[in-house]
């Protein structure tokens, strides 16, 4: 059975500390997709990230955003996906040359893995930059996880030209899962379902994961346990790109910069790495972004 939805689920083991997500991105992924002609390598390890930036974002809780990047000095540049508190996704890349032969680690070659929690609001931004390590995009964000001494987590993920899917386990400190339970008469925690849940998992086949309902997923791997999974979570390809923004960058590299751009060619033109939308400012626009408005005083005011 196919999914078509994009949906996050998450989902908890009912006496054990372990809790879980997973996410399939359908119409969502076809989105990034259309808008750049990724080669297929490059593709798939662009949609495991995005799968990877929804799970993260989710357990976050975030009201602005989080940006996963890869950074590499190989044929694979870099890997930028973003995806906000409301499962707001974009994702762009940049390479060069033939990505055919070599692996993961050695396309980016000397890289880092860098993740950023972006408030939106003014706040303050946090940002941690480790060298990469791992074969895969999941073990490259398990490494960091284990490094940042965040909640002892696994990651499984796929991605193709029509979907990317992924599924989060955390082992939770049993305190939490204690007070969580809060019922005298529910069953003592099981110590070993956290390795369990692994290795089960550890059996799910990418086309599994691609193409299953997230309740045949569970059903596949934990029918034999007590599995609480919560209302599923719409998650949507958006751009957050404007004509003002980009305005606003050419402001920031001042007249003069913009001046010696409009001697060079007629016009300013910019395409988002993101959405490939094209934005165009003639000289009557760069003009206007350096004219200050100018306010009437109440008593000049026409009526």
């Amino acid at each position: 059975m196919k999914n078509t939805s994009d949906t996050l689920h998450r989902f908890l083991f009912e006496h054990a500390p372990v809790r879980g997500e997973l996410v399939h991105l359908d119409q969502s992924w076809k989105s990034v997709l259309e808008r750049h002609d990724y080669p297929a390598v490059l593709r798939n390890m662009m949609g495991e990230l995005a799968a990877a930036a929804v799970l993260l974002a989710a357990t976050l809780k975030l009201r602005g955003a989080l940006v996963l990047q890869i950074m590499g000095k190989g044929a694979i540049r870099l890997l930028v996906v973003e995806c906000t508190g409301d499962m707001q996704l974009r994702a762009t890349a940049k390479w060069s040359g033939d990505l055919s032969q070599g692996t993961l680690p050695e396309l980016i070659g000397d890289g880092h893995f860098v993740i950023t929690l972006d408030p939106k609001d003014g706040g303050q931004t946090y940002q941690g930059i480790v060298e990469l390590q791992g074969d895969s995009v999941a073990e490259i964000l398990q490494n960091y996880m284990s490094r940042s001494e965040q909640l002892e987590s696994r990651l499984w993920l796929a991605a193709d030209g029509a979907c990317a899917a992924g599924m989060l386990l955390q082992k939770l400190p049993e305190q939490i899962q204690a007070s969580a339970q809060n019922e005298p008469d529910s069953a003592p925690p099981d110590s070993d379902t956290w390795e369990r849940a692994v290795i089960l998992a550890d059996t799910l086949k990418p086309q599994e994961l691609l193409q299953l309902p997230a309740t045949e997923v569970l059903q596949r791997l934990y029918h034999e346990e007590d599995i609480r999974l919560f209302e599923a979570q719409n998650v949507t390809f958006h751009c957050s790109c404007s004509r003002a923004s980009v305005a606003n960058m050419f402001k920031m590299l001042g007249r003069e910069e913009v001046d010696s751009i409009l001697a060079e060619r007629d016009n300013l033109e910019v395409f988002c790495e993101f959405c490939n939308q094209r934005y165009e400012f003639d000289r009557v626009d760069a003009e206007l972004m350096f004219v200050e408005a100018i306010v009437l005083p109440a008593s000049d005011a026409r009526h």
